[in-house]
């Protein structure tokens, strides 16, 4: 009997005022609305805008044990700081999403066979006229490299994590997480 199942634990991190949390809930529910078995879990410093923030999400087949991930299949990270204290930690075969924006290089050593993609999220997000969708690039990015879901049904999910008094945002939002999966296939 076969105990492989379905099962992606993910690290979103950067500095408070990313988005990193609300990155990190749009990833939660858009696998919970998809019938997965879902945790998230949200860390931030005191200091929030600035401090460090980050989120883990475990998405899987089968009921969930721990939402704590100390070994990702997947980083997502959009400051310098936070690749450092996190992507040394990324499986064997793992994917690290970085937003090149903001940080030069990916680290020299990673596990083997770590797939590495470098998006420029905040130049994408400025080119679409709010910076602040900068976490939507990077999250359409990692759906179209791990074919979890697409970019559509992430948007789909939007109006349910957004606060009301940002509805407005809906369609910026919406053109990041699909810019951010056509980076992740042509690279431009």
């Amino acid at each position: 009997m076969s105990t492989n199942h379905f099962c992606e634990e993910v690290i979103i991190a950067g500095f408070g005022g990313q988005g990193i949390i609300l990155a990190g809930r749009l990833l939660a529910q858009t696998a919970m609305k998809a019938g997965k078995e879902v945790t998230y879990m949200p860390a931030y410093g005191a200091e929030v805008r600035g401090g460090t923030s980050n989120c883990m999400v475990v998405i899987s087949e089968k009921k969930i044990a721990s939402p704590l991930v100390s070994k990702p299949d997947s980083l997502i990270a959009m400051n310098k700081a936070s690749l450092n204290k996190f992507a040394g930690r990324i499986k064997s075969g793992g994917l690290l999403v970085y937003n090149s924006s903001l940080i030069d290089k990916a680290p020299d050593k990673l596990a083997e066979g770590v797939e590495v993609l470098a998006v420029p999220a905040d130049a994408l997000a400025v080119e679409l006229g709010n910076k602040k969708t900068a976490n939507m690039v990077a999250i359409g990015a990692y759906l179209q490299k791990r074919r979890l879901f697409g970019p559509d049904a992430a948007a789909e999910n939007l109006a349910d994590v957004l606060a009301k008094r940002y509805h407005q945002t809906l369609p910026v939002n919406t053109k990041a997480l699909q810019r951010g999966a056509e980076f992740a296939v042509s690279g431009s």
